[in-house]
């Protein structure tokens, strides 16, 4: 009797681990109001409004003064990158923004696409839409929102927009892009009360692809832009229609997780790990803590303090291009870190580089982005993290990602997971490093969507 009793209760337990596992909670999240001083009583002003981005000679003229002011300082001798941006190197890039470099015609390639501003829960939000305008005849555009991180910016997906819009093959999906900035990001709004939170995002964006008349539509992010588009889906499930990520670190160390940790090295096939898995991951704690570590300094200061050494960076051009652009060497591949130009121009132009410095310079939204980490960090742990996501999900593991995702691990959060593709190279800002690859893993992605 005692073991019939046992029995049912084991197997009641694992009945009910099986039921709550394979229940689809939705994320819940109340309107919010993030302009200056109290809500209005009626709806304000929901149009949206042509945007252009400017310069004029004042703008130009305080950059130089800051830059000419500058103060350098030397590097120790054969340190490279691993002291932070090497300050040799940085007088090189200083010279070239200061002599070469063509904000204004840069300002003319950020405008190729049409820009707008609307305001939602308070805040003008920034984003760019393109549309394809060689539409073939009974051909519908798939809505793409594609969202961004930190310190990126919409500028990050423009390799990628001709080559989702206008695609070469007559058989691949053509998209209609729209790419936001994150608020307190770009040309987008900073909240001016505490709580904006990425969930915040996820609700604005969904609002903002509403009132483009979107009943339907796919995402794409990575860094913040994984967690947002996560939110959005966990928001609203019924109206993303798909999601593409190419960042989804670990969110909580289940069961799973943990034994294949521990025994993913001696029985790698029992977790579906491959060579690189094996590669990435063993020894755990070089490649998991003490990477981590290395690369992780700005997040504690961010998820802090970020107001202190951000004021810093919105007075000095020269600071704030050495913490930005230092991440897109290292965050690229980490070797680079061993190189004494950081390996900066081996992946991106100089030009794209310094046009997303200016991005955050001439918007003066250091500060508010580095606050998003403070927001996001404020609680320990958020509703969203422990809830899985339902929507179909498309995974693109780049090889030098800061956090290198199993697939079993993805499937952890993402229940229907549908592509998961070892990308031949690339690393943390692989829209910007690799258009070409990640449009063809999205392409890739959404035509398993259309076979359903």
């Amino acid at each position: 009797m005692y073991t019939e009793i046992l029995l049912a209760l084991v197997l009641g337990g694992v009945i009910y681990f099986l039921l709550q596992r394979s229940k689809k909670h939705q994320l819940k999240s109340e309107d919010g109001w993030w302009g200056v001083g109290n809500p209005p009583e009626r709806e304000g002003d929901v149009s949206i409004r042509p945007y252009t981005v400017q310069t004029d000679d004042e703008e130009l003229e305080d950059l130089y003064r800051r830059i000419d002011q500058t103060r350098p300082t030397s590097s120790l001798e054969d340190s490279q990158f691993n002291y932070g941006f090497n300050s040799h190197c940085l007088q090189k890039v200083v010279s070239y923004w200061r002599h070469d470099f063509d904000w204004r015609r840069q300002v003319e390639k950020l405008n190729k696409y049409p820009h707008y501003k609307t305001n939602i829960e308070g805040i003008d939000v920034h984003y760019v839409h393109a549309r394809p305008t060689n539409l073939p005849e009974g051909v519908t555009a798939v809505p793409l929102l594609m969202v961004h991180g930190w310190p990126g910016s919409f500028y990050e997906f423009y390799g990628m927009i001709p080559l989702l819009t206008e695609p070469s093959n007559p058989g691949d999906t053509v998209f209609e892009v729209v790419c936001p900035s994150i608020p307190g990001y770009g040309f987008s709004e900073a909240p001016h009360k505490k709580g904006f939170d990425s969930v915040c995002a996820a609700r604005v964006f969904h609002k903002l692809m509403k009132r483009l008349g979107f009943r339907q539509f796919c995402t794409h992010g990575g860094d913040w832009g994984w967690l947002v588009t996560t939110n959005m889906a966990q928001l609203e499930p019924q109206i993303v229609r798909g999601m593409h990520l190419n960042f989804a670190p670990p969110a909580l160390l289940g069961l799973t997780t943990v034994l294949s940790l521990l025994l993913g090295r001696r029985f790698p096939k029992l977790f579906g790990f491959d060579d690189v898995d094996v590669q990435h991951i063993y020894p755990v704690f070089q490649n998991l803590v003490v990477e981590t570590i290395k690369e992780s300094g700005y997040l504690h200061i961010q998820a802090t303090k970020p107001d202190t050494v951000g004021r810093g960076l919105n007075d000095s051009p020269v600071g704030l291009a050495a913490y930005i652009l230092e991440k897109f060497s290292t965050w690229t591949d980490r070797d680079f870190r061993n190189l004494d130009d950081g390996g900066l121009t081996r992946k991106f132009s100089m030009d794209d580089l310094l046009t997303n410095v200016m991005i955050y310079w001439t918007s003066g939204c250091i500060v508010s982005s580095m606050r998003f980490y403070k927001e996001n960090f404020s609680k320990l742990e958020q509703p969203h993290s422990k809830m899985p996501v339902h929507v179909p999900t498309g995974f693109a593991c780049f090889p030098n990602e800061l956090v290198h995702t199993p697939k079993l691990w993805v499937e952890q959060k993402y229940r229907q997971l549908k592509t998961f593709t070892r990308m031949a190279r690339g690393g943390h800002f692989s829209a910007m490093e690799e258009p070409l690859l990640m449009a063809q893993d999205i392409q890739n992605f959404v035509k398993t969507l259309k076979k359903e």
